[in-house]
């Protein structure tokens, strides 16, 4: 399994994600389709980004009572995405559900991976906003097990924690890694941040990138950059 650069297009219509997407004439980028493009745009979207011959990480983050969540993933099978996810705080049996339901009948379905903590939560909200005590590191394990247990095929979680992650779930369990930020780049809205070339060092196996290279006056550059830092 090779390590990728996912880039996160965070956009709100069909016209600004294309306009971004155009600029790259000699790469395919895998491309991060989340709620704002998707509420947006609906499902079209999704076709036509994947007819352009990109991969495609599906960043809807489920999370609702089993049978919703399933009949929610059967109908995303059909997309023919390359990721998709849900919140690993609706427990085990929400997950073991959504593995079902995402199976299509020839038995083959996208990977799919569970959020454990955003990247924009810190040990202080999860204690006051969330009433979790234990602590963050602790927290983000015991989400990932319950994910492996239930048969998904890796996490969201922050590059801080994807070496441990490993350790606990195996080398083959993905760690699909936001809150990437160029070590001479603004970290906006997140907490638990680090730079691509730390986060090969600490063993994350997708960055997820978005500001840093959407934001950019060179996107492009910007990709190859975060290209050669994480993937060369």
């Amino acid at each position: 399994m090779g390590k990728d650069v996912i880039i996160a297009c965070d956009f709100s219509s069909k016209e600004k994600t294309f306009e971004f997407l155009d600029k790259f004439t000699g790469e395919k980028p895998f491309v991060k389709i989340g709620m704002e493009l998707f509420y947006a745009e609906g499902p079209g979207i999704v076709k036509e980004i994947k007819k352009r011959g990109h991969k495609i990480f599906l960043d809807l983050k489920l999370h609702d009572i089993p049978n919703t969540v399933k009949k929610a993933m059967a109908v995303l099978s059909a997309l023919d995405v390359d990721i998709c996810n849900l919140h690993a705080s609706g427990a085990v049996s929400m997950m073991k559900a959504a593995v079902e339901g995402l199976t299509r009948p020839d038995g083959t379905r996208p990977l799919l991976i569970a959020v454990t903590q955003l990247t924009s939560t810190d040990s202080e909200s999860l204690k006051n906003d969330l009433l979790i005590n234990d602590p963050m590191d602790e927290v983000v394990m015991h989400y990932a097990l319950n994910a492996k247990k239930a048969g998904l095929d890796g996490v969201v979680c922050s590059p801080l924690e994807a070496g441990k992650v490993h350790e606990k779930c195996g080398s083959d369990f993905l760690t699909v890694t936001p809150g990437v930020r160029f070590a001479d780049g603004e970290i906006g809205d997140q907490k638990r941040v680090t730079t691509p070339e730390k986060a090969k060092e600490i063993g994350s196996d997708y960055i997820v990138v978005g500001r840093p290279i959407t934001a950019a006056s060179d996107p492009v550059a910007a990709y190859r950059r975060c290209i050669k830092e994480f993937v060369d």
